[in-house]
């Protein structure tokens, strides 16, 4: 009895602990993700499908050993940086996360606007203000353990996707030869779209959001000093590794059934000059019906509010480290000014853009320039402090990690040549 009486605390506790490598996960699927992975559905069809199953690994690869370092270093990514790689790379490499960061969150903020403008007929610009403003009031006002248990109940919302996919029901034996049998890209269109899905799935902001996530978590379990964050526990690292492994995969089944999605209705119809998700789900309407198309529409919402707080902590996080200034969600905001102007300057740049009618495509493609240069040698800066057996107080990444996430680099090397090639 007292055996059975044990078992749902063991459950309990270990539901609890996941979280950090779900919500990176999920907040990777952002509005300007759910663009980008519509364009390679309607205009390429499901030639580019297998592209969910190949970042999944790298993905995975790469946010675990952000994880560890947060775990048993202590410190965010920056941090961590700061004291092994020369203080003018880590100030370029927060900077440019900032500029990039706050590109991405006026993208977001559109999608969020357009799509609730679809379902609620309000003007888009008052849309944009609303979520801006409610969303970066929630981070600054919301304690750490509040914003995580938030954001993973909102990763949920990315469960409209893997249904509409279904809804469209799809030819599953071409589903998987398409997924399973890679199609090469054979024009300069292809090749562009997948140099847009490298960048949009490993992308910068996700590794400084994973590792200060790790430092959230231990300080709220009231290991404020760094000395007492040092290290992690075997349990501690592989809860963390299925955390980050289940994060991945959902982050990538839902890429696989957008790409699914689009490409069974749009493609067909000849509707391929997507170059939002507002666009992606207006032309869903008359193809998938009512209910798909609304799926649809309300997980751009969704994923735009898991994303943004992502995309300015990040930034927040990059920035604070590089510059010693305090730091964390946990803080108030007389507690951590300067973290917290970040959030807030991010997030006025990303409105502002709104209102001086930047073009989001034009604006996620210099995100993506930016991101597509930064990522590689982040990852290389990544590997040799996840092997550095001084940093890492003897638990370093595995070798196989290490090969992994320089292959990831190496396929975002080529990938940022690519953008400039093409």
């Amino acid at each position: 009895m007292s055996a059975k009486k044990s078992e749902p605390g063991i459950i309990r506790r270990f539901l609890s602990s996941l979280g950090p490598g779900i919500i990176t996960g999920a907040a990777d699927d952002d509005p300007s993700g759910i663009a980008t992975y519509s364009v390679a559905g309607a205009q390429h069809g499901l030639a580019l499908l297998w592209t969910a199953l190949l970042t999944w690994p790298l993905m995975a690869f790469v946010q675990m050993m952000c994880a560890r370092i947060g775990m048993v270093n202590g410190r965010g990514l920056a941090g961590a940086m700061h004291r092994h790689i020369p203080r003018p790379v880590v100030i370029v490499a927060a900077i440019a996360l900032f500029a990039a960061n706050s590109i991405n969150v006026g993208a977001d903020l559109s999608g969020m606007a357009d799509a609730a403008g679809m379902l609620t007929k309000v003007n888009s610009l008052v849309l944009v203000i609303f979520f801006g403003v409610g969303i970066s009031v929630a981070t600054i006002f919301f304690r750490y353990h509040q914003i995580a248990e938030i954001l993973k109940w909102l990763a949920l919302v990315l469960f409209a996707y893997v249904i509409t996919g279904f809804i469209v029901h799809p030819d599953w034996s071409k589903v998987a030869h398409a997924a399973f049998i890679p199609h090469w890209p054979k024009n300069h269109e292809e090749w562009s779209t997948l140099v847009a899905i490298l960048g949009t799935t490993i992308s910068p902001y996700l590794f400084f959001w994973q590792t200060s996530q790790e430092v959230e978590e231990e300080k709220s379990k009231g290991r404020r000093m760094l000395v007492r964050r040092l290290g992690a526990t075997r349990g501690e690292i592989i809860t963390r590794k299925i955390d980050v492994d289940i994060g991945t995969f959902f982050s990538n089944l839902v890429m696989f059934f957008i790409i699914l999605t689009t490409a069974l209705t749009l493609h067909p119809n000849g509707i391929t000059n997507i170059q939002t998700s507002k666009d992606a789900a207006q032309a869903l309407f008359p193809l998938a019906g009512k209910f798909a198309a609304t799926l649809f529409t309300v997980g751009i919402i969704g994923t735009g509010m898991l994303a943004i707080p992502t995309l300015t902590g990040s930034a927040a996080y990059a920035l604070a480290e590089t510059f010693a200034w305090k730091e964390g969600l946990n803080r108030r905001l007389r507690g951590a000014r300067h973290f917290y102007l970040v959030i807030i300057v991010s997030t006025l740049i990303g409105i502002a853009m709104d209102f001086l009618h930047v073009n989001p495509v034009r604006a996620l493609y210099g995100a993506a320039v930016i991101n597509g240069i930064l990522a590689p040698f982040l990852m290389v800066a990544i590997v040799v402090i996840a092997r550095n057996r001084t940093v890492m107080k003897d638990q370093t990444s595995s070798v196989a990690s290490a090969i992994m996430v320089s292959i990831a680099a190496l396929l975002m090397f080529g990938a940022a040549i690519g953008m400039f090639v093409f």
